[in-house]
């Protein structure tokens, strides 16, 4: 199987969806019990914690945590929305800086401004896309940024979807006064993934899980191993603390062979945390190598996650050698959606 494709179907009785790069699985979306990342709340201040600079709130759905709340008071109604997957027994992540995100356009109360993705170079296309823009957007405190995939996209389309946002944006933004309230919920896998991921061959048929190699292909996430080319490992582990992933050079014996090791981990540590759906703090525990060594794997390892769409800070070194990065809990982990 050749290509990119969009595989929807359901794993139990979760909606799912999986996107195959020349048949092997890329990505992985499985619906959670918990609140999806991008619902909007409006939710109640309840009590400040002390040190820490945030607020707890009341939800719906539980309590939620919001950072950076200078100015709030306990009882005040706001709208938040939910940026990622809480952790068991912890208040559901939010922020006070909403976006309405669709296939085409993200609509930033707030933030006024019209952008056109950096990855649409043409300047003919990145000017077309502006007169649609300021034809469909109201002077205001709305911004709007005009995302890549509208680079070979309809006009009515992306004008469509402008609209589509904007109507959404006002009427969510204009019910901001009342009692805790859930006023739109986040994007389900299936709608997830046509906003997102671009492919031309999408398979909706049932069970095509199965039919495309997808469970199979689940069943060997179950497990910590990862085999790496040239003969090398990982094992990915996740912890109460933090995610442990040791790198292990296998039966190459040559002088190189830390090396070749650590730069096909870098390779493939983003494919595989993303999967996995994991985030938090990450501990990569390498095989042995030089200093020297250090900036051509920080090269590799910033270069891979370029690519990847989770937010990720690459922290550096620990003095035992271990390198750290900080990842963006935006989904769910597998092992619990696998249940």
């Amino acid at each position: 199987m050749k290509g990119r494709t969009i595989v929807l179907d359901h794993i139990g009785d979760k909606e799912a969806a999986a996107l195959l790069v020349d048949g092997v699985l890329d990505d992985l979306l499985v619906d959670s019990d918990g609140p999806r990342p991008g619902t909007i709340y409006r939710a109640i201040a309840d009590r400040p914690i002390k040190g820490q600079g945030g607020m707890f709130l009341r939800t719906p759905d539980g309590s939620a945590f919001l950072r950076q709340v200078k100015g709030l008071a306990p009882g005040q109604p706001l709208l938040v929305q939910v940026t990622g997957h809480a952790e068991p027994g912890k208040a559901i992540p939010v922020t006070q800086k909403l976006l309405f995100k669709s296939r085409y356009a993200i609509v930033t109360p707030g933030a006024p401004g019209l952008n056109v993705s950096r990855s649409i170079r043409d300047e003919g296309r990145r000017d077309s896309l502006l007169e649609i823009a300021h034809a469909e957007m109201d002077a205001g405190t709305m911004g709007l940024i005009l995302r890549s995939s509208c680079v070979d996209a309809d006009a009515d389309e992306i004008a469509e979807d402008i609209h589509a946002m904007v109507e959404l944006a006002h009427a969510v933004t204009s019910d901001a006064q009342g009692e805790a309230e859930t006023l739109t919920e986040g994007d389900a896998p299936h709608l997830y993934a046509w906003r997102e991921w671009q492919a031309q061959d999408i398979h909706r048929v049932p069970g095509g899980f199965a039919d495309l190699g997808v469970l199979d292909q689940l069943e060997a996430l179950r497990g910590p191993l990862v085999p790496l080319s040239g003969g090398g490992a990982i094992y990915v582990e996740p912890t109460r603390a933090l995610i442990a992933v040791d790198v292990n050079t296998g039966g190459d014996a040559s002088p190189a062979a830390a090396l070749k090791a650590n730069l096909a981990a870098a390779r493939a540590l983003p494919r595989q945390l993303r999967l996995r759906g994991l985030g938090g703090q990450i501990t990569l525990d390498l095989a042995p190598m030089a200093k020297k060594d250090r900036r051509p794997f920080e090269s590799a390892l910033r270069a891979a996650f370029r690519a990847d769409a989770t937010e990720t800070a690459l922290v550096g070194w620990t003095p035992l050698g271990h390198f750290e990065l900080q990842r963006k809990r935006d989904r769910a982990p597998l092992e619990n959606c696998l249940l």
